[in-house]
């Protein structure tokens, strides 16, 4: 029996909605990555991790109601964007600039003492804007990238063991565990290739990475652990809006795929 267009269709923009907020909330934690630490209570987080924690929650939404090939198609696209902007940055990085009495001044920071870099590069006078950009991004994206591939695939993964262990049963459980987990490698990951080379140059105390581990992934948990109930309100709310049973998913053209 064809499946009603209005109901496809409505299937495919709340998978959009939900990529589209995976992708922004990945996007951002590279692009403003370690420009700035913030202070909330006792964490030190740097700012782009804030709005991560979004991201397992859209793939536990899909997972949920659109499967596990849909969450590791998502996965991957988010990869091939993370490769796709440390490519552009290491081209704008490559290219020649123009001379430096042709650039605005706003794109030239007058250094008061030397500063040493993320990437090692020590600067004593003056930084192109760029060019600090580039140092405090490109290997944050690295090392985001490294910790994606671990993380994300890891939550779909354990999301969907968990699923069959409970017999679908106990979203709190395949929701959380498959979370914090995940949440755990990407802690430690992202912060052990971003900053380890500083760490290994002694510019950076062990005490230091590992209050940096700890605040990253203790912020990350307690998201984690505050979004079971938006997530039950969510999937309970979004199963009627795309015509689905418990335990049914979104197939391929819209169908259902009834449960495993």
């Amino acid at each position: 029996m064809p499946v009603d267009a209005v109901l496809i269709e409505r299937r495919e923009r709340t998978f959009l909605v939900l990529a589209g907020i995976f992708l922004c909330a990945m996007t951002l934690l590279n692009v403003i990555g370690i420009t700035r630490f913030v202070q909330l209570g006792p964490m030190a987080l740097a700012v782009g991790v804030l709005p991560y924690p979004l991201t397992f929650l859209c793939t536990d939404l899909i997972c949920e109601l659109y499967g596990k090939a849909r969450a590791n198609f998502l996965v991957s696209v988010g990869l091939g964007l993370n490769v796709f902007i440390l490519a552009v940055l290491t081209l704008g990085n490559a290219i020649p600039s123009v001379p430096a009495d042709s650039m605005p001044p706003w794109q030239v920071l007058q250094l008061a003492q030397p500063v040493a870099l993320p990437n090692g590069e020590i600067v004593s006078e003056s930084i192109g804007l760029y060019q600090l950009i580039y140092a405090t991004t490109s290997g944050a994206v690295f090392a985001s990238m490294l910790a994606y591939i671990a993380a994300q695939y890891c939550d779909v993964q354990l999301f969907h063991f968990w699923k069959r262990v409970t017999k679908g049963k106990h979203l709190w459980i395949r929701n959380n565990f498959s979370t914090l987990m995940s949440q755990m490698v990407d802690s430690v990951m992202v912060i052990a290739v971003t900053f380890g080379a500083a760490f290994m140059r002694d510019e950076m105390t062990l005490q230091v990475l590992l209050t940096l581990i700890g605040s990253n992934y203790l912020f990350k948990a307690t998201v984690a652990l505050l979004d079971t109930g938006p997530l039950y309100i969510a999937v309970h709310y979004l199963r009627k809006f795309l015509d689905l049973q418990p335990g049914e998913t979104v197939g391929p053209g819209g169908t259902v795929d009834a449960p495993h």
